[in-house]
């Protein structure tokens, strides 16, 4: 059943609702033994021990919002040290980063079963913003492999943990 008429949802009340959808650089980010990401049966990107990211551009973004991701994500802090807690970063580990953009994490389906994709930025600012944090990864000595940008890929991967983070530029998750 929906929300009664003329009441709001709690997100919708603390004013998050169009915050998130409107601004926010989106991540997926997977720690893995090994990805890869291939086009057309040939392989673009392929990583051993690091990190698989999921990248979503929305039409307000900015560099300060791709900058911020690529610190938090060069910085991330999921792999385990010697005494087994999550202390070591990509970096630490001398993992890699697959980068794939995927403009499907703006997918929005609170109405209805269809995804509508309309926070999500068009092409040429997406691809902008992702060759950008893309960039901002490899300036801190992150080795870093990509997909192809709006095409069609098969992303195979093998999970570490697994563990999963997501992240946003507006640091609502």
């Amino acid at each position: 059943m929906g929300l009664r008429s003329g009441r709001k949802s709690q997100s919708d009340t603390l004013g998050l609702t169009d915050r998130y959808n409107s601004r926010s650089l989106r991540a997926v980010i997977q720690r893995v033994n090994s990805a890869q990401v291939s086009v057309d049966g040939r392989c673009t990107g392929r990583i051993g021990k690091g990190l698989l990211v999921f990248l979503g551009v929305g039409h307000e973004d900015t560099d300060k919002d791709a900058a911020y991701l690529a610190s938090k994500t060069a910085g991330l802090r999921i792999f385990e040290g010697l005494d087994g807690r999550m202390t070591q970063s990509v970096r630490d580990v001398g993992g890699a980063v697959l980068v794939v953009s995927q403009f499907t994490l703006y997918g929005d389906v609170r109405r209805g079963l269809r995804p509508s994709f309309d926070s999500a930025a068009g092409p040429e600012l997406a691809e902008v913003l992702y060759e950008k944090y893309v960039q901002m990864l490899a300036a801190v000595d992150v080795n870093v492999a990509t997909g192809v940008f709006r095409a069609n890929m098969q992303v195979s991967l093998v999970n570490e943990g697994p563990v999963t983070i997501l992240l946003d530029s507006t640091k609502l998750l």
